[in-house]
């Protein structure tokens, strides 16, 4: 089977300091609903990374769960500790809870699920993924809960069916699937870049733009793009109870999934087997326009007020 791997991304800086709510939350407008959306409490996030840095203060009490599909470890299944920093990184993005220090994520009340398919050098298989995206998919928390969302900021360069399957289930199954589209772009929206399981149409394949809102030269552009978020200089956890800031795609997704996770506490009523349908209508309606081909930027850029 084919590898999955993470796309090309880059450490800014160290930080530390008093609490701060990161500009790409602020971007996709996600304050302007904490209140009705009660800051995504009670949604359930599965992230497939490379684990989490599971004392790191801002994020110990955002997990709810989790399972180690690598080698890291000795392969023990419980213990999906993050030895890379990015899987801890799209977690702060996602869901870095409100405690006075550190950061804060765009839905700071969700829960986590982590699901650890790529080792400590970021690396993983296919089978690991669709292993993964199964467990997600039976997954039942200690109270009932189930995973609404998953997100992969990860991407292989090929096809197979084996892991379309699994994809196509997951979605019929009411799961909204957010992932990150690609670094390997050169900047042209008449070339295309295909990452999977980015391209495939289930997926809310996400882009990156910078604060300016300029679609990032290193993200891919292709016909299947769906949304823009933030993924440039994104200040989130890291390893050793440290903040960093990094920079692709696998940073756009996250704001994506975080904004899908206010978002379900925003519709009152829905159709669960609509869902993914419903919440990707509520994105394009709310999305900010870009003056920039549909290729480079999809539906446009994230929006949550």
């Amino acid at each position: 089977m084919p590898k999955i791997e993470l796309g090309k991304y880059k450490i800014l800086s160290f930080y530390n300091d008093s609490e701060i709510v990161p500009p790409g939350v602020d971007l996709i407008k996600a304050r302007e609903v904490w209140s009705e959306a009660s800051e995504g409490s009670g949604v359930v996030v599965a992230i497939l990374d490379t684990g989490i840095a599971t004392h790191h203060p801002d994020l110990t009490d955002s997990i709810i769960g989790g399972y180690n599909f690598t080698d890291d470890d000795n392969g023990e299944p419980s213990i999906f500790e993050d030895h890379n920093g990015h899987g801890t990184h799209v977690a702060g993005i996602i869901g870095a809870r409100n405690n006075g220090v550190g950061v804060i994520g765009v839905a700071p009340k969700c829960n986590l699920l982590i699901l650890k398919v790529l080792d400590k050098r970021g690396a993983g298989s296919y089978d690991q993924l669709i292993e993964a995206l199964d467990y997600a998919m039976k997954w039942t928390g200690p109270n009932g809960e189930k995973v609404s969302v998953i997100n992969m900021s990860l991407g292989g360069p090929t096809h197979t069916n084996e892991l379309y399957k699994t994809i196509k289930n997951v979605y019929d199954a009411g799961i909204i699937i957010v992932a990150a589209a690609g670094n390997g772009g050169d900047g042209d929206s008449e070339t295309y870049e295909i990452s999977y399981p980015a391209f495939y149409e289930e997926t809310l394949s996400i882009g990156s733009v910078n604060n300016d809102l300029v679609p990032s030269v290193f993200s891919h552009t292709n016909l299947n793009l769906k949304f823009m978020a933030p993924g440039e200089d994104i200040l989130s956890t890291h390893l050793n109870g440290q903040y960093v800031k990094l920079t692709g795609t696998s940073m756009a997704a996250p704001h994506a999934s975080g904004a899908v996770a206010l978002v379900l506490n925003l519709i009152q009523k829905y159709d669960q087997m609509l869902l993914p349908s419903q919440i990707e209508r509520y994105f394009s309606s709310h999305s900010r326009k870009m003056d920039f081909p549909i290729s480079q930027v999809g539906n446009g850029f994230i929006q949550l007020n």
